[in-house]
């Protein structure tokens, strides 16, 4: 069973970074990609990026270049990265694990805000 814990979001002001992590403390067996997604108030939940089992990634087009997903080895945490935020980056973050039989797990999310 997957069970992912988020951590890392916070108050920053635009054109700083945080990092976020999430981590499994269930079993990686099967994961087939790691994400982040995000949700802004009114708005429905996108993709912000994507991390494949064999390294590969997408991002979407508004964080190409400041932000930038990782992971450990053994493929237990994912990371994210995210530098020169913006305001319009604030939103509820969330992890994403994917098996390779398309299950979703969920973090519960972690709120990012950006305003000075």
């Amino acid at each position: 069973q997957v069970q992912l814990v988020e951590s890392g979001g916070g108050l920053v002001q635009p054109g700083g970074s945080l990092r976020l992590s999430c981590a499994n403390s269930g079993s990686a067996f099967s994961i087939s990609s790691m994400a982040w997604y995000r949700q802004a108030p009114g708005k429905q939940r996108e993709l912000v990026a994507r991390i494949f089992y064999s390294g590969s990634t997408n991002y979407a087009d508004s964080v190409k270049g400041r932000f930038t997903i990782s992971r450990d080895n053994a493929q237990n945490t994912v990371y994210l990265q995210m530098n020169s935020l913006k305001p319009e980056d604030t939103a509820v973050y969330y992890c994403n694990f994917r098996n390779q039989f398309r299950n979703d797990y969920w973090g519960q999310g972690t709120q990012v805000t950006v305003s000075s």
